[in-house]
């Protein structure tokens, strides 16, 4: 304990949350089956703006992805 501030350690220590257990909240997200449990974990210990990044980079994969595949599907039709 700190002698000289006891405020210090009276404070709850602040998780963080960890690389997988973002994407994981983010594709659970994304689909719509995020459980409240986990959700409630996200507002409390996670960090808002890596939410966001991974949100934006998550629709641009997602969008490259389904544009590959349109355009590799059209290309096979010709």
């Amino acid at each position: 304990m700190n002698e000289e501030n006891p405020a210090i350690d009276d404070k709850p220590k602040k998780k963080k949350t960890n690389i997988g257990a973002l994407v994981k909240s983010i594709l659970a997200a994304a689909i719509g089956v995020q459980s409240n449990k986990n959700r409630e974990r996200d507002f409390e210990e996670g960090n808002p703006l890596a939410f966001i990044i991974g949100g934006f980079i998550f629709t641009a994969l997602f969008i490259g992805t389904i544009a590959t595949i349109v355009g590799f599907v059209l290309s096979t039709n010709r």
